[in-house]
């Protein structure tokens, strides 16, 4: 499991996120998860299937999972 608190209080979480294979995937998942309150950036890439997220807090785990279900997808847990 990958999380860091940052100097600045950031949070930054590694999720695995299973099916994505291209640009538009990493487009879908990034779109969903930034709605998400309190997440400041968002880097899914498809080829590692690794989602990178910076939030104020650490986010809820359900949250994340809607957000990656709504975009099509299955978040597989933390990296």
């Amino acid at each position: 499991m990958t999380v860091e608190t940052d100097t600045q209080g950031s949070v930054t979480t590694v999720y695995k996120v299973s099916g994505m294979s291209c640009g538009h995937c990493e487009g879908a998942v990034s779109g969903e998860i930034t709605q998400i309150a309190g997440v400041s950036s968002v880097k899914a890439v498809a080829s590692t299937g690794e989602v990178t997220v910076v939030s104020a807090a650490p986010l809820d785990e359900e949250a994340v999972r809607a957000a990656v279900d709504e975009a099509g997808f299955e978040l597989a847990g933390k990296a």
